[in-house]
């Protein structure tokens, strides 16, 4: 008869006594992949605080864009000199002029890298638990939503022009993807090159060498069929090429190859993550 009651303040002893191991043992850390969701959401937002304080950036950025459509692409559009299939030549520029706007944003990616380098902040960093992998994949998406924003002036600056664009949901969702996976890339493009030459100035130089030959190495200005046989090589090998007929297909309804172009983009941001994961500890030497 009097065990039960005995037991039930066992019990309540128990209980406390665990409630207390928990309060005075801090729960195991979660380590590995599991914390990278958490951990580039994190490094994402933190890369975006820097551009709510100070939107000159975006500001400054969307005068180049612009100066392309207005001077050229209705320039290009009266002389009609490159076949574009019966579509006015300012609809077919637009979608080069996203893509080139958004590659010029994350190709000097690589500069912040540097610059928080030398201020100490990346090697503050690399001795968190963040796997490299987040940190570089974190600031990549920052690129890239960068990148968005910079897509949608372009976009708002093409309807005023009378752009016909498409504004079908689903078909602007592919838009986006198309952006993020290509400013993934190139801001990795950018974190690697930093990795190996080490310096802003240096980085600044190949910066500016490469991205040129990109864009006109691409079918953002022409057809490829009007281009001469080595630069459709250049063109097949170029992740611009890919993401600007993504978004011809998308916006504009041309035909396009939008698996083949977004697999192509996906690969291009993996292989840029892994490089300048691999390259991010020389960097902070």
């Amino acid at each position: 008869m009097s065990s039960a009651p005995a037991a039930r303040p066992l019990a309540s002893a128990d209980t406390a006594a665990r409630g207390l191991d928990l309060l005075l043992t801090a729960p195991r850390a979660r380590t590995g992949w599991r914390v990278l969701p958490a951990r580039v959401a994190a490094m994402c937002l933190v890369e975006l605080q820097k551009l709510r304080h100070d939107r000159t950036e975006l500001y400054t950025r969307a005068i180049q864009p612009a100066l392309w459509l207005l001077i050229f692409g209705q320039t290009f559009t009266r002389i009609r000199v490159i076949p574009t299939d019966g579509i006015p030549y300012l609809d077919y520029l637009a979608p080069g002029i996203i893509a080139q706007s958004a590659m010029f944003i994350a190709i000097f990616y690589g500069i912040m890298i540097i610059w928080e380098r030398d201020a100490g902040v990346l090697t503050k960093l690399l001795v968190t638990p963040t796997p490299r992998a987040a940190l570089v994949t974190g600031k990549a998406f920052a690129a890239g939503v960068k990148a968005l924003i910079q897509a949608v002036v372009v976009l708002l600056i093409a309807t005023l022009l009378g752009v016909t664009l498409t504004w079908n949901p689903l078909r602007l969702l592919g838009v986006a993807a198309a952006v993020l996976l290509a400013s993934a890339f190139f801001s990795c493009l950018s974190m690697t090159i930093a990795g190996i030459v080490l310096t802003r100035d240096r980085l600044m130089g190949i910066g500016q060498a490469i991205t040129m030959p990109l864009f006109f190495g691409s079918n953002a200005l022409y057809p490829v069929d009007v281009m001469p046989g080595w630069l459709r090589a250049v063109s097949a090998v170029n992740p611009l090429s890919y993401q600007v007929d993504a978004l011809r297909g998308l916006l504009l309804g041309t035909p396009s190859h939008l698996p083949l172009d977004f697999l192509v983009l996906l690969v291009a941001a993996v292989t840029g993550i892994t490089a300048a994961s691999c390259l991010l500890g020389r960097l902070a030497r």
